[in-house]
């Protein structure tokens, strides 16, 4: 197994935690917030919009299983990256679209990713692709939170769609 590790953000890390949770060769999913300027920030700072950090996921996977280039694809059908800072009725930086690399092929990948998704969308992608400068594993609760809040008011009005697309797009994928 060659592990790898992919840590995009895509709005709520409930919604995408959700969803990549499901893949074939994800090992673990792990919800965090990253490139903020706040030290050791707390799903508190994150809220206000003003520590900079971003709602994200780490997404560990094999990569004999399953691709980078699979995972950004995945990535773009389940969120709308052509809204900037926002995802559905949640606003505010912590919530952009974002990938974060840690070396030049993730870079790379990510770049012809998001130009490869263009494709199918009218408005412009607003996704930034930003070298990893932080990340911070979010508290214990935010972890795993669909798997168990399934009838949480939010996650049943949010992340069904979002599973009804990578079911339509990438059943294959589905562990």
């Amino acid at each position: 197994m060659a592990k790898q590790e992919l840590i995009v953000g895509g709005g709520c890390f409930w919604c995408t935690e959700a969803v990549f949770e499901l893949l074939k060769g994800v090992s673990d999913v792990e919800s965090g917030y990253a490139n903020g300027h706040v030290t050791q920030p707390t799903y508190r700072d994150i809220c206000t919009g003003e520590s900079g950090h971003a709602e994200v996921i780490k997404i560990t996977y094999d990569d004999s299983i399953i691709t980078s280039d699979t995972l950004l694809d995945i990535f773009f059908v389940v969120h709308n990256p052509t809204t900037l800072n926002q995802q559905g009725a949640d606003r505010g930086t912590q919530y952009r679209s974002t990938i974060l690399y840690t070396d030049e092929e993730t870079l790379e990948v990510a770049q012809a990713s998001l130009e490869s998704a263009q494709k199918d969308y009218n408005d412009k992608i607003v996704t930034t692709i930003e070298p990893l400068e932080c990340y911070y594993t979010a508290e214990a609760y935010h972890q795993d939170y669909y798997k168990y809040n399934q009838t949480q008011g939010y996650c049943l009005a949010v992340i069904p769609p979002k599973l009804a697309k990578l079911r339509a797009k990438f059943g294959r994928e589905i562990a």
